[in-house]
Parts: C-alpha cells; structure tokens; sequence
C-alpha cells in the first residue's frame, strides 16, 4: 500500500528500531506518526528528536502501557498490583469474556480508535514485556507461603498476573479488534527469537540455569504471537499483517561516556570482607560501603537489549555469538514489505508457505471416508449425528435439529414452504416419540428445549460453560434465547421460523446461478445441496458456520 498523506501509528516509536522506523516512514511523507511509548518523556522526545527531518509530516506523542487498561496506563504495574482491589480489577479484564465493555477499557483500544491509523508498525518487545514478569519467581514466593502455612490468596492473584498465555491471548484480541473498528490497513510486528538467534545453547543468562527458562519463555511467547499473528492474517475481512523477526542483536543507539544506568559504586575493603558462613543471601543491604557515585565508563545504547560496555559488545556480537543487525535495515525491510514488495524476511509469508494445508489426495479420500460411514449407518441402523467431542455445543445442536428437519421433511423445499407452527408440532412430536434419539442428545449434554419452554435434559449440559460443578446460573428470557442459540435443541416457533427462512435462502443462492453457467465461478450450486435429494446436516452446519457466521477460512 502507499504510505504517502496515510497517518502510521509507531508502537515502541522512542525504541531503537521505533526510531529506526519512523525516520524510514518520513522519507514516504505520511500525513502523520503517531509515535507511542511508554512515557510521556520518550514519547516528546522522540518527537523532538523527528522534528527536523518531518517536513510536512505532522508528529503526534502519545503515550501508555499497552497492555494495560486506561485507568491505569501512565502507572508502574508493580503499583497497580501492590493494591488488591485494583488487582481484582485487571484480573477481572484479562479472564472474563471479552465484552464489548472491557474492550473499550483498554488503552490499547481507545488510542488506536482515537487516532485511525492506517498502518500501525508494531515495534514493541511484547515477548520480553510479557515473559519477564517471571512466573518462576511467583512460583518460588508461592510455594515457600504454602510451606509456612500461609494464606495464598495474594500469591494465587500474582500467578494469575504473571502467566503470560492469557496476556497475550487477551493483547491480540484487544488488538485486533481495534484495528478492525479503527479500519487499519496494515499491522506491522517487529518480532524477535528471544535469543538473538543463538540456540538452546545461549551462555548469556542472569545468573539463572543454563539456557535460562526465562528466556526460553520470552521465546516461547515469542513464538506464540507469531502463530497468532500468522491466525490474524488468515482472517477473511481482515487487515494486512506482516512480521518481522530479526535473529540478531539489534544495535545501536548511541556511543557515549557517561553515567551507567542502574551501577552504583561500592566498596568492601579487605579489611572489611566476611566471612561465609553456613547461610549465604544474595541481597544483603548492610553489605558494602556505597561511595555516592554512579559508575562511568564508555557504553554502547542498544536500545530495548540495554547498555553494553565495549568488550561487552565485542563478545556479544563477534563471530559465532549473536553478531547484529542495524535497526535501519530492519526499517528498510518494513517500509518495502508495507509498499508491496517481497524481502523474504515476512515470518507470516514464510509460515503461510512452509505450513501444510489441505491436499488433492485427502479430497479424494474424503469421499471414500464418507461413504463407508454411511455404509456402516445403514448396515446398524443408526444416524452417526454428534458425539459432542468437537465442538463448539452449537455444532452439535445445529445438527440434530437439522437431522430432525431431515426426517420430517427429507428435503429443503419442504421445510422452506413448511409452516412454522407446525414444523415446531412435528419435530416435537418426532422427539416425543423417539426416546433413542432423545436419550442420544440430552446424553451428550445438549438439552432440548420443548415448544412450551420446558426442558429435557441430562445430568450435565454443555451450555453455559461451568467452571465448577456447583456453578449457577440466573435466568432470563435473554439467557435462555442466548444459551438455545448456542447449545440447546430448540423446538420453539422463533428457531423453527429461522431454519425455514434459511434454506429459503439458500435455495435461492442456488437458482441465482443460470443452469448455462457450467463454470468454477460458483462454490454451491443446486447441484451440491440436492445431490443426493436429502437434508444433508453436515454440509447444512458447514454452510451456516462459514457464511451466517462468517467462519470461512480464506487460504
């Protein structure tokens, strides 16, 4: 696509490759950036640091945590999760259904819906973000407080915060969501391997066991959103979606002599050394004599990888160790991959052509498996309908009340012209009498819901889901309708009204086609729904998921 007069947001936008990419994008003359960072400073900054090189390009700060909801994103997470009522609150937002409403209370939502961008390059390290609350650590404090008996109420919320499976899951959701509702074009990740392309073998760690599995997890992490990244692109009415994943270290920033971030000096004389005793802790304040000064010395900034010392940098990037890459060529391979071209370098690109999908062979195959089935049904006298190990529930209610449709009336055009009311008489009627096929669906936990609203069911229904055995639920008119739709068979006027509007309408799809076309333009003809000149449910429910609610895969 092209960039020019297009408004492009920066994730990461003070960030070493964030700045990379944001001197690239101005050479498009974008009608804006919006540059995002963590901090109001950085942000500003950054935008001061751009201003010469913008020409007409107007520079927008804009500043928060990503991840967190907007009450919350000019606040360190360690202080929102110190307080439990405001730890309730994130926990809440991150394991709830995703509702229209905790949507909206993400900040990640209200700035992209704000803002509009056309582009968004993602240039946050979301896998180190995430990874490096460290769930090892909360295990550890977890485990010692079960050891002394202690309440573990806090530790549970803090295992809930620091697994990062649902925090990501919920990002890309969140994400997602508000590009679509924003109209984004393009998103754009800079990803990363975790390890800067090294192995399992890695020797570079912070005093953990060898490879560190707080890396391993960034890695992991990093990985996962790739494959859901990979999920996102396969989308239909999707968004462009684009990685890419250097496996190197990214430098450099800046070259200085200054002030080492986060090294204050101290000493311990040999006057003054200890002896080691039979305990030993690693941090020990009254240890060491602080000299009121910080440490200076010569250091390379590579940005989000931190401040190395040069033999640092020498060993880290020589032959054989992680070497580098420069942030510029990342960004030359961003802005060609958004404008159309190919670098090779696009991980989804990459995934979409190295991943298996369907094949010629297991088409024709599918056939033979399918008539053996039948083969088998008519040999038993059985319907193999739904065994409710699949899923969703709704999967297997579509399917039984499109089978009950298939013994009353054997074919689409009868249920078209049928009347509702009585289409509600007879399929209750059928399920009154057939105690087999009854038993078969309450026992796979899918209840039946009669004409006058009663129920049958069986010890256990599918839907709504349950956490517990003794989880309860209040009802509704709302409720019941929400739960019918999704999981129960329903014998009621309003459904059975709805299944004949639906092969009403398919039925006219298929007569659309002029019996003259003859061609591959048309994916469902007369011809595939009347083949056999019966109700076929699974071709039925395989429509309805792909087209009613648009479940379609696009590759």
């Amino acid at each position: 696509m092209e960039i020019r007069d297009k408004t492009v947001m920066v994730l990461g936008g003070w960030g070493l490759v964030g700045l990379g990419v944001c001197r690239r994008i101005l050479l498009e003359s974008p009608r804006r950036i919006v540059v995002l960072s963590l901090r109001k400073e950085e942000s500003r900054q950054a935008c001061a640091m751009l201003a010469c090189e913008a020409g007409s390009t107007e520079l927008i700060p804009e500043w928060g945590d990503v991840f967190a909801l907007n009450v919350f994103k000019d606040r360190r997470r360690a202080e929102i999760i110190g307080e439990s009522a405001l730890r309730r609150r994130v926990i809440d937002a991150l394991y709830d259904t995703l509702t229209p409403g905790i949507l909206h209370s993400y900040y990640l939502n209200r700035t992209i819906t704000r803002h509009a961008p056309h582009v968004i390059v993602d240039c946050i390290n979301t896998a180190t973000g995430l990874a490096y609350q460290d769930v090892y650590k909360t295990v550890q404090r977890a485990r010692k407080a079960q050891a002394r008996k202690q309440d573990l109420s806090e530790h549970v919320d803090m295992l809930m915060l620091t697994d990062a499976i649902p925090q990501l899951i919920r990002h890309v959701q969140v994400l997602y969501q508000s590009m679509i509702d924003a109209g984004t074009q393009c998103y754009f990740k800079v990803g990363t391997s975790g390890t800067g392309g090294m192995g399992l073998n890695i020797p570079y760690t912070h005093s953990e066991e060898r490879p560190s599995r707080t890396l391993l997890s960034k890695s992991a992490l990093a990985g996962a959103q790739s494959l859901l990244l990979f999920l996102m692109a396969r989308t239909p009415g999707g968004l462009i979606t684009k990685e890419v994943k250097p496996a190197a270290a990214i430098a450099w920033k800046r070259i200085e002599y200054g002030e080492v971030p986060g090294v204050s000096l101290v000493d311990c004389p040999p006057e003054k050394a200890l002896k080691i005793g039979r305990t030993f802790r690693p941090r020990d304040r009254s240890c060491g004599r602080p000299l009121g000064k910080k440490l200076e010395s010569v250091f390379i900034d590579t940005g989000e990888n931190g401040i190395f010392s040069l033999e640092e940098f020498s060993a880290l990037t020589t032959l054989e160790q992680m070497e580098f890459v420069t942030p510029e060529e990342i960004a030359d391979n961003i802005v060609f991959e958004i404008k159309g071209g190919n670098t090779g370098h696009d991980i989804i690109n990459a995934l979409d052509n190295a991943a298996m999908g369907p094949t010629y062979r297991a088409g024709l195959m599918r056939h033979s498996a399918l008539e053996k089935m039948r083969q088998l049904e008519d040999e038993h006298g059985c319907h193999s309908l739904a065994f409710e190990l699949l899923g969703p529930p709704r999967l297997s209610k579509l399917i039984f009340e499109a089978h009950l449709l298939r013994l009353n009336y054997g074919t689409m055009e009868e249920v078209a012209t049928a009347s509702p009311g009585r289409m509600s008489t007879a399929l209750a009627r059928t399920l009154r009498e057939n105690s087999d096929l009854r038993s078969q669906i309450i026992s796979i936990g899918i209840p039946i819901l009669w004409p006058d609203g009663t129920m049958s069911r069986g010890p256990v229904v599918k839907t709504p889901p349950v956490v517990s055995d003794d989880d309860t639920f209040k009802t509704d008119a709302g409720t019941i309708d929400r739960w019918a739709e999704s999981g129960w068979v329903d014998l009621r006027l309003a459904n059975c009204r709805k299944w004949r509007d639906r092969f009403a309408k398919i039925l006219k799809e298929a007569d659309e086609i002029s019996p003259r076309d003859t061609s591959s333009r048309h994916l469902r003809g007369r011809q595939f729904w009347t083949f056999d000149g019966f109700i076929q449910p699974g071709k039925i429910v395989g429509w309805i998921f792909a087209t009613e609610e648009k479940g379609a895969r696009m590759k």
